[in-house]
């Protein structure tokens, strides 16, 4: 089960970065929601010179079920 629809349809950096930004809006404001908007965008700042395709769709695959993993504790 992903947090939100459409996770299967991720296919590029910048359409996780706006997923995961998605998902955050289901966490409760306050400092969890901050902490993981912070850690998205700076992961995203790392990864971006990242130019091999098998390897962003590691990262795509990895950080979705991640984004799960966070959905449902």
């Amino acid at each position: 089960m992903s947090p939100l629809p459409g996770a299967e349809l991720v296919r590029s950096s910048v359409q996780l970065y706006r997923y995961l930004l998605r998902c955050c809006r289901r966490l409760p404001p306050g400092p969890i929601r901050q902490h993981y908007r912070h850690t998205i965008r700076q992961s995203f700042k790392v990864h971006a010179d990242e130019d091999d395709p098998e390897r962003i769709q590691q990262i795509i695959k990895r950080a979705i079920e991640d984004a799960d993993w966070v959905m449902n504790k």
